[in-house]
């Protein structure tokens, strides 16, 4: 049957910028309830496949006064995205199959952290600095000590590579290296799920009996991982791996009969992760790209005022994206309003 779900009475959007315990148990009981009471039926009975795929929607984007809270140009970006995503997964409960969760995973010790790179003075980068080709080549930045001495590497080795990997961002058409604050760190709290989405996204797991997908990112020294298809470098300059694409999750992806894209941030890893699913649907049959659905007003770019505003970079990908046979959607609209949806 077509028709929307209400939004179950817990829901409290006003906490959505907040981080508090969710009640399991409790929230178990109300989706069994909810299950019972509107007739859902387990995902495994989907005839039509959708997957939702949720980016990096975690705590430290998600929560102002957290390491690199999505602020967008309106200051409250991530907050409102978060409060619309809950909304539309508990509308549009009874339509997605599967949910999958990207994690942006970092530690210290990695090329965008500013231990890891140093001036002639010995001193580290200031965050959000960018860090340019000729100032390699000038001796201006180099890899720290203590990240040459944690990758195993002397000091040549290390400079080809930091000239490498600028090099290859730069021809790939990449962002430049950018020193970014410490988030997402792995076991703290800005790792975590924000609590409004794990809410729902639990609500969604025991009513559709359906499991959600975890994947990580990020975890590699020597690269950005913006994509979670795949890092920004995925060798260094003897031709090693450094990363890898993500062959799995791909095929998975491109499995659905449909593949909603929400989360954080629309310039980045949102933007990254849809030009590399882009290019897999290129490569073997672009007609794909209609099966792709964008939630445009579930996503904000990184906006810090007077640093950096990537809102026209996220918008001009968007609208390659569309332009590509891609649909931009609104969470308002129920999911079989869409184009080229048959639930």
């Amino acid at each position: 049957m077509k028709e929307s779900l209400p939004i179950p009475e817990f829901f409290n959007e006003n906490r959505a910028e907040e981080i508090w315990p969710v009640k399991y148990q409790d929230i178990a009981e109300s989706a069994r309830k909810w299950k019972e009471r509107y007739q859902i039926q387990p995902y495994y009975m989907d005839k039509f496949r959708v997957a939702l795929l949720l980016i990096d929607a975690q705590v430290t984007f998600c929560i102002p006064g957290y390491e690199l809270f999505v602020a967008g140009r309106s200051g409250r970006g991530a907050v409102d995205d978060t409060i619309r995503i809950c909304r539309f997964l508990y509308s549009n409960l009874s339509f997605i199959t599967h949910i999958i969760f990207t994690m942006d995973t970092h530690q210290a010790f990695q090329i965008f952290h500013d231990v890891s790179l140093i001036d002639k003075e010995g001193r580290n980068p200031q965050p959000y600095s960018l860090i340019d080709e000729k100032e390699i080549v000038e001796g201006k930045w180099s890899l720290s000590p203590s990240f040459r001495r944690y990758l195993g590497l002397n000091e040549g080795e290390a400079r080809e590579y930091l000239l490498h990997y600028v090099r290859t961002l730069r021809t790939k058409g990449k962002f430049q290296l950018t020193i970014w604050p410490y988030h997402a760190m792995l076991g703290g709290i800005g790792h975590a799920i924000v609590p409004s989405i794990e809410e729902a996204v639990f609500f969604h797991t025991i009513s559709r009996e359906s499991q959600p997908i975890f994947e990580i990112k990020g975890n590699s020294p020597l690269t950005e991982h913006y994509s979670v298809l795949g890092p920004e470098v995925t060798s260094d300059h003897k031709g090693n791996q450094v990363g890898k694409k993500n062959i799995q999750l791909i095929e998975r992806l491109l499995s659905y009969d449909a593949i909603i894209v929400a989360g954080q941030a629309k310039s980045h890893c949102v933007s990254w992760t849809v030009s590399d699913l882009l290019d897999e649907i290129t490569a073997r049959d672009p007609s794909l790209s209609g099966k792709v659905y964008l939630l445009e007003d579930c996503t904000s770019p990184v906006v810090v005022p007077g640093v950096m505003d990537y809102t026209d970079e996220a918008d001009a990908a968007f609208k390659r994206f569309s332009e590509s046979g891609m649909h931009i959607v609104k969470s308002t609209t129920p999911i079989y309003e869409w184009p080229d949806i048959n639930i």
